[in-house]
């Protein structure tokens, strides 16, 4: 329980980790690295079962950069 009595939420997914890391570094000028080494992923081409999927194979970083606009 936390000290200020708020309720602290649980991260359950991957997703639901990776959104709440990328809000608390968004306008921070933070970087986020992540490191595949033989990744593959089958991507659909359309939604539904008789889907056909292009295999896309990760091996390196991916960096993902964030910076605050100026509006």
């Amino acid at each position: 329980m936390a000290s200020d009595d708020t309720e602290i939420d649980e991260t359950r997914t991957w997703p639901e980790l990776a959104i709440g890391l990328y809000e608390r570094l968004t306008g921070r000028g933070a970087e986020i690295a992540y490191e595949f080494e033989d990744m593959q992923v089958d991507v659909p081409d359309r939604v539904g079962d008789d889907a056909n999927h292009a295999r896309w194979r990760l091996d390196g970083t991916l960096t993902i950069r964030t910076s605050e606009n100026d509006e």
